[in-house]
């Protein structure tokens, strides 16, 4: 039977929590494992994606720099939000997590005709094509994108983006209905190889996809032996590949990472951590030896801000004992003189 432990530690050292990337290759080989990536929570629009923690150098500048080659390619995957795949994923990525517009809106036609005949074109200039306020022309644009019908060419974070009718772009790719549940399996089968273990509900929180949906991916990947289910102490009830079966791993060493909510071990746990942290303002979640056992509260505002308090899921004695750790690793993102601490597991810091 595998431990609770023994997947907690596995997940780690898959996503390069404990080993660090340090190499262009190594980094592109992590991005494909891990992707959609997205851009930081709470950061400027326009800002590269990351992957947070999992690199010794920032990864951001070099994601910046692929996305400016286009082998990093922007569109809306994960229940409807900004991620980022490789070039070469595309085609899987947006069958996997398309959002079919069967009934284009008067709006929807407009929008696409504008680029479809005088494209590609900034919101600025699909207005003075079609004479509707950006605040109409975004919606649509956002709306086309989710369908794969428009693709939005982010190259860098200005903000006048030109934007391209996507089969224009990518003539050679085919993001058809059929295409969803294969699509859908692989990409399920690459998370999997990089969480180890999930329940529905974390593949439902992670992917966006409906709960019907995800049973039957699963039910479809379990008859073809690719995936087992099975229940994990202290975890519930859910998948992991097939050859992970007799997996065994030393032992990960104590850790503490704070991690944004865009982050892909924080989306898989959205829903329970959301149940977990109802009625405070959650910045960022504490993953502490492999699971998520705190939160930094405080009010998001651009510019400087303070953590209020640093939330523990911990036992008052290893609150203590492991204090000087947890706000070093928030220390990290939200540091003097721009931000401070002003608390501890409720406790005023002096």
């Amino acid at each position: 039977m595998i431990s609770r432990e023994t997947i907690l530690a596995e997940r780690l050292r898959r996503q390069h929590l404990l080993d660090l990337i340090q190499s262009r290759d190594d980094y592109l080989a992590l991005f494909a494992s891990l992707q959609p990536v997205s851009p930081p929570y709470f950061s400027c629009p326009g800002s590269p994606p990351s992957m947070t923690h999992r690199t010794t150098f920032d990864n951001m500048e070099l994601a910046g720099h692929f996305r400016e080659r286009r082998e990093l390619v922007k569109g809306r995957f994960l229940n409807k939000t900004i991620g980022y795949v490789l070039e070469g994923d595309l085609e899987l990525y947006a069958n996997a997590f398309r959002r079919p517009l069967e009934k284009m809106s008067w709006m929807h036609r407009r929008v696409f005709e504008a680029l479809a005949t005088t494209g590609p074109l900034t919101p600025r200039q699909i207005s003075e094509e079609t004479g509707f306020l950006n605040k109409e022309i975004m919606p649509a644009l956002h709306r086309l994108q989710e369908a794969f019908l428009v693709y939005e060419d982010q190259l860098t974070t200005d903000w006048e983006r030109g934007w391209y009718v996507f089969a224009s772009e990518w003539p050679e790719i085919t993001v058809e209905a059929a295409r969803w549940e294969p699509s859908a399996c692989e990409v399920l089968r690459r998370f999997l190889s990089v969480v180890v273990f999930a329940t529905a509900q974390q593949i439902k929180d992670w992917s966006g996809w409906a709960a019907k949906e995800v049973k039957t991916l699963l039910a479809r990947l379990e008859a073809q032996g690719v995936l087992l289910r099975t229940a994990i102490s202290g975890l519930g009830e859910g998948w992991l590949l097939a050859e992970d079966a007799a997996l065994h791993t030393d032992p990960a060493p104590p850790t503490v990472f704070m991690l944004h909510k865009a982050d892909p071990l924080v989306r898989m746990h959205a829903g329970e951590l959301k149940a977990r942290y109802a009625g405070v303002e959650v910045l960022q979640y504490l993953l502490i030896d492999g699971a998520f056992q705190g939160a930094v509260l405080g009010h998001w505002r651009i510019g400087p801000h303070d953590v209020d308090d640093i939330l523990l899921d911990l036992p008052p004695m290893e609150c203590a004992s492991r204090r000087e750790d947890i706000i070093s690793a928030v220390a990290w993102g939200y540091n003097p003189p721009h931000s401070r601490i002003i608390k501890y597991a409720g406790q005023e810091i002096e």
